[in-house]
């Protein structure tokens, strides 16, 4: 990754009557990362992103993709992007081979598309028509059709929506492979986990406005909080003394359930050894660390909503 810019965003602003679905959204991707765009539905990823490649016109701001205005200059533009659009469709009957051979003779420079089906895992089912593929091998069809013009950049929006967690899995390190042969990916998604897992910065959008925008580790690292521990007790335990027996974060009961911040792996060790030798039986002790959803939740206020 670089830090070279192919994507400028200044000011960005869309509206649909009363509704601000895009409101002041500034940034910038790098050429050769996975740059995320993540909130929950309704956010305005999509429309950032559509503004972006010039499927939809902003209302006001500045846009520029690989040096370009992407309503200006759309024509030049569309060659060197891929889009994977978040609800794409193609003729039930048509076959895999079929709409990879179509879409490539719709740019004027296109790979070879039979190798591109072979790094898919989809040679298989060249033959095979678009109903009868599985969730999974349609999406990954739908990666094809984006990158069979050799895109400098693709944009795949709410990807592994509706897949299984193999499916999802599987489209992970697919985007992995994508970045590593040099294109960079600008990603929507819903799914807090996936931006953590795939994102080298990410920016989280809530009601139209960017909330917080850095890396992943960078996010979490910002809420100050340590590793989080949560066990069943098998007895009677003062929460009042255990805070007072060290400086730990906030501690929680409910009933049986205890949950208790840990600033540190000093402070995990030192709760522990607490435990064991007070005597108190416990069980189901697990670890937990913040995530992003953690970080949606400090900025926002409120949980992520579907």
């Amino acid at each position: 990754m670089s830090n070279k810019s192919i994507i400028e965003v200044e000011h960005l602003r869309k509206t649909y009557g009363s509704v601000r679905a895009v409101d002041d959204i500034s940034f910038e991707v790098h050429q050769g990362e996975i740059f995320g765009i993540v909130g929950p539905n309704g956010a305005g990823k999509t429309t950032t992103i559509e503004c972006i490649e010039g499927l939809r016109s902003s209302d006001s701001g500045r846009i520029s993709v690989l040096g370009l205005d992407p309503q200006r200059n759309g024509r030049d533009l569309w060659p060197r992007i891929g889009v994977q659009l978040q609800q794409s469709a193609l003729q039930e009957r048509m076959k895999v081979w079929e709409a990879v051979d179509l879409f490539a003779s719709l740019y004027p420079r296109s790979v070879d598309w039979e190798s591109l089906l072979e790094q898919l895992g989809l040679a298989d089912k060249r033959d095979s028509m678009f109903c009868h593929l599985s969730g999974g091998q349609k999406q990954r069809l739908f990666i094809a059709l984006a990158l069979v013009n050799d895109p400098e950049l693709v944009f795949p929006d709410e990807l592994t929506t509706g897949l299984d967690p193999h499916a999802r899995h599987a489209m992970w390190d697919l985007i992995r492979s994508i970045r590593d042969r040099g294109k960079t990916v600008v990603l929507t998604t819903h799914f807090m986990e996936e931006a953590e897992r795939l994102c080298d910065r990410v920016a989280i959008i809530d009601r139209g406005r960017i909330v917080a925008l850095d890396t992943p580790m960078n996010l979490i690292r910002s809420l100050g909080v340590g590793t989080r521990v949560v066990f069943t007790a098998e007895g009677p335990l003062d929460t009042d003394a255990l805070s007072r027996s060290a400086d730990y974060g906030q501690i929680e009961q409910d009933g049986e359930r205890i949950a208790v911040n840990c600033k540190s792996n000093q402070q995990l060790a030192q709760l522990i050894n607490t435990l064991v030798s007070d005597g108190l039986r416990f069980r189901d002790l697990r670890t937990e660390q913040p995530t992003l959803e953690d970080v949606f939740l400090a900025h926002t206020g409120h949980a992520m909503r579907e």
